[in-house]
């Protein structure tokens, strides 16, 4: 359903380069971003009291479209083998068709989100040396939001790394953590048959030109997919929360500008484009900004009850993640894990 070779040549084509610079201005910003990356490891740790090991995974500065290669990849790999066994059940003509349009279209979708993701920690994947994950940061994208924001460079790009780093710590200190996401995105797409999934394109599709607005949770209606869905709401509302609270807390250490950087951050996630307010409702959330908010939330209410070591145990083990209704009632958590 996807020529994913079409996905990656779509979206490497409508990418764009991002901030003009020279060659020796790129080669500065890599070199800082690496060793902010390296920086951001000591103080990420202290403040989480994760047990994580230094230098795990690769810190890999990447452009647009190696962003947009290394995703599709990642996609490829968890739900490759789920499109391959629709695609199958189509006719060939319509399958040659198919691909070719599926492949235009996450293409196109990719082009747009490259254009704005700063940084990213991907869990899913598996180095030569059997490294568990790798930390993207999205050097173009990174300068084009200091030089909107008009934030300091080099506090920006530490502070950016926090957050990102903050995930590395997440996966690395808790390796189970990958393949519980990875089993809850199994489970979803065993419950998605070629039906269900043109019908969800199709009503995407009429979402993105303005003409209906709809979520996931609305269109999946089977009892199973809703609860697969609200675990993993839960679960990266944790993840985005926590990274947040800990940028927070670090980031007056460590970056001097924090309060003017953060001021500003906060304008540019709630003036979010129409792209940004699209997957939103693809998630049933108001927004990407929900997820940070709710999980910020949910983070600081457990550790202001039970201290980071009591928060803690919320990496245990799948049963002691909290729920989405949990994660918008910090109580609930408290109640079921602490007693």
């Amino acid at each position: 359903m996807v020529d994913w070779r079409l996905a990656r040549a779509t979206g490497a084509r409508l990418s764009g380069r991002g901030p003009q610079v020279t060659t020796g201005e790129a080669s500065d910003v890599v070199a800082e971003l690496r060793d902010a990356a390296r920086r951001a490891q000591a103080p990420v740790r202290e403040f989480t009291g994760l047990a994580a090991p230094e230098d795990a995974t690769p810190a890999l500065v990447v452009d647009r479209p190696r962003w947009i290669e290394a995703n599709l990849a990642t996609f490829s790999t968890l739900i490759g083998p789920k499109l391959d066994e629709l695609h199958a059940e189509s006719s060939g003509p319509a399958r040659q068709v198919s691909g070719v349009v599926g492949g235009l279209e996450l293409g196109g979708a990719m082009a747009l989100v490259s254009s704005r993701v700063l940084g990213q920690f991907d869990p899913f994947w598996t180095g030569p040396a059997e490294e568990p994950g790798r930390l993207l940061l999205v050097a173009p994208n990174i300068v084009a939001a200091e030089q909107k924001l008009e934030v300091d460079p080099t506090d920006f790009r530490l502070w950016v790394c926090l957050h990102e780093e903050t995930h590395r710590v997440q996966f690395t200190a808790n390796p189970w953590l990958p393949d519980h996401l990875r089993g809850l995105i199994q489970e979803f797409t065993d419950q998605t048959d070629s039906e269900s999934l043109g019908h969800v394109v199709q009503q995407a599709m009429r979402a993105a030109r303005g003409e209906i607005e709809f979520s996931l949770t609305e269109l999946f209606q089977s009892e199973e997919q809703r609860r697969i869905l609200d675990q993993a709401t839960g679960v990266m509302s944790l993840l985005e929360g926590h990274a947040d609270v800990v940028m927070d807390g670090v980031g007056p250490e460590v970056v001097p500008t924090v309060v003017t950087i953060r001021r500003k951050f906060t304008q540019r996630r709630e003036s979010a484009g129409p792209i940004s307010r699209l997957i939103g409702k693809l998630l049933g959330m108001e927004g990407k900004l929900r997820q940070y908010r709710d999980g910020a939330v949910f983070v600081r209410a457990a550790v202001d009850a039970v201290g980071m070591d009591g928060f803690n145990a919320v990496w245990t083990s799948p049963e002691t993640l909290p729920t989405r209704e949990e994660i918008l009632d910090p109580s609930l958590w408290l109640a079921r894990v602490h007693g």
